[in-house]
């Protein structure tokens, strides 16, 4: 699969695809979004304010023009047909990664994670996912639904079984998905990032997927999305999570989702975004 440069791009992230090593492109659909819709105008809401955000970051010494990095973009997604969506979102990373490069996503609400595990847990069948989040995101169907932004961590569980999915930040979902996850099918810690640095230690070798919806950060913080939660981190804890996340020897993707920027006219929770992103990206490439 191969794709042209796109006129607007993340930062400086505008190199040819052939000669680059991780890939950002962004999944615009909210068809499942049960409160505030908005995230599928996330990705170039990002492009547009990283020009604010500088190339280099302090935090990981490590400078984005130094890396090869291609954004294809926003996927052209069929609004409405979930199904038909997330098979565009699948077709697009089994190319990436079959061209040997790491995918990085933008959402996009919180179940175009699906196919994306449903392609990297192919090619790596011992696949680990750390997630953060405000919520469990482990119901059964959400509204009758199997495939929803509520359902989409049980949904990666289908796919890897026990003990392969870390969460943290955890503060809301139904009294059985907390439950559940007791019962030691995922690794759930509620409120905090407490023992994240013990999970990365146990898996640092292991193939590792990073999945952070940014409304595990407090609205306060955050307030540019559809589900916000009181109770969550500040931006510095997200920030320690990125320097913890260096221990790891094999990240393969990783994705930031539920931005749904028009929430927040301040674009304060835009700006938060393209920073995360630029972490991310490093992290990738690190």
């Amino acid at each position: 699969m191969r794709y042209s440069n796109v006129d607007l791009s993340f930062q400086s992230c505008n190199k040819p695809y052939d000669q680059s090593d991780v890939i950002i492109f962004s999944s615009p659909m909210d068809a499942t979004t049960s409160f505030r819709p908005g995230t599928r105008f996330a990705g170039n809401a990002i492009r547009v304010d990283s020009f604010g955000v500088e190339w280099y970051s302090p935090y990981r010494n490590m400078d984005l023009k130094d890396y090869n990095t291609c954004d294809i973009g926003d996927l052209d997604l069929p609004i409405g047909d979930v199904e038909a969506a997330l098979s565009v979102i699948r077709d697009t990373v089994q190319g990436i990664v079959t061209d040997g490069k790491k995918p990085m996503m933008i959402g996009g609400e919180h179940l175009v994670t699906l196919p994306v595990i449903e392609v990297l847990a192919k090619k790596y069948p011992d696949l680990h996912i750390i997630h953060l989040d405000a919520h469990t995101d482990l119901r059964e169907d959400f509204f009758g639904r199997a495939l929803s932004h509520a359902t989409v961590l049980r949904r990666c569980y289908d796919i890897l079984g026990d003990g392969r999915i870390f969460q943290f930040g955890i503060r809301s979902g139904d009294r059985s998905e907390f439950e559940w996850a007791a019962q030691g099918h995922t690794h759930l810690r509620k409120f905090d990032f407490v023992g994240l640095e013990e999970a990365v230690e146990l898996i640092k070798n292991k193939p590792v997927y990073i999945t952070i919806d940014l409304d595990v950060l407090d609205p306060s913080v955050f307030p540019g999305t559809g589900t916000p939660e009181p109770g969550g981190m500040q931006y510095k804890d997200l920030l320690h999570a990125f320097d913890v996340f260096e221990n790891l020897q094999h990240i393969v993707g990783g994705d930031l989702v539920e931005l749904a920027p028009m929430i927040d006219p301040s674009g304060a929770s835009t700006a938060v975004a393209a920073k995360s992103l630029r972490e991310m990206v490093l992290l990738l490439h690190k």
